[in-house]
């Protein structure tokens, strides 16, 4: 395994190519930048991403379990984000701009970095099962919702409320109380139908925060233990 000092700086180093990279993402889409100026970012993103290239090989190297790691989750996305620059070989990719779409995955990078992400991604995990109960209901209530509304406004707004499917869309602005405007119910019975969707909203939107909001804090409750039955130096 490499020592210690070499992995942080290898760490920080990574932390830092990511940042890079994406505010050059970022800045690349400033309008009237000129063409020196774009085609510097190219040649930046091809030595980021030759630079993780390096990275990538030197985890696999020093990983005790090179093919666990390979197939693990930071693993994989790794490697989907130097998979541009073996494809700059067969193919232009500065029209198709491709690079903006992998690098968008060092995003997910970050959690190997930052202990909040990781431990968010670890509360996370563990109300899985609860966050899926919690998604199947509000699935089964954006359905009902755009069943309802359909059958309320699809006579009056035939053009807006066309189907069920059509619907949706509103379901979904609606329960998650975005409420776009551009499908408003007009009858009696579709507002009173529309405030009792956007009052279930409330609820469905408050629901995973507080389901990952009591993970996290038996997370710490965890960690409070481990470190009290630590024997004192």
């Amino acid at each position: 395994m490499a020592d210690t000092s070499t992995k942080k700086a290898i760490e920080y180093g990574s932390l830092t190519l990511i940042v890079v990279s994406l505010l050059s993402v970022s800045i690349e889409t400033l309008p009237n930048l000129s063409e020196n100026a774009l085609q510097g970012f190219f040649v930046l993103e091809i030595v980021i991403t030759a630079l993780f290239v390096i990275e990538y090989i030197w985890r696999v190297v020093n990983s005790e379990h090179k093919w666990r790691f390979v197939f693990s989750f930071y693993g994989i996305i790794d490697l989907l984000a130097i998979i541009p620059i073996f494809l700059l070989f067969a193919v232009d990719l500065r029209p198709l701009r491709i690079f903006r779409l992998f690098s968008l995955l060092r995003i997910l990078r970050l959690g190997r970095h930052l202990n909040a992400l990781s431990t968010f991604a670890t509360a996370l995990k563990r109300s899985k099962e609860q966050l899926l109960v919690f998604f199947t209901v509000a699935l089964f209530f954006l359905y009902l919702s755009a069943i309802g509304i359909y059958h309320f406004e699809h006579e009056v707004q035939p053009d807006k409320f066309q189907s069920v499917f059509h619907c949706l869309w509103w379901s979904i602005t609606t329960l998650t109380t975005v409420g776009y405007g551009d499908m408003v119910p007009l009858t009696l019975g579709g507002r009173i139908f529309a405030a009792l969707v956007v009052f279930i909203g409330i609820g469905i939107v408050a629901a995973p925060t507080g389901i990952i909001a009591a993970a996290l804090t038996s997370l710490d409750s965890d960690e409070d233990a481990n470190a009290s039955s630590r024997p004192n130096a």
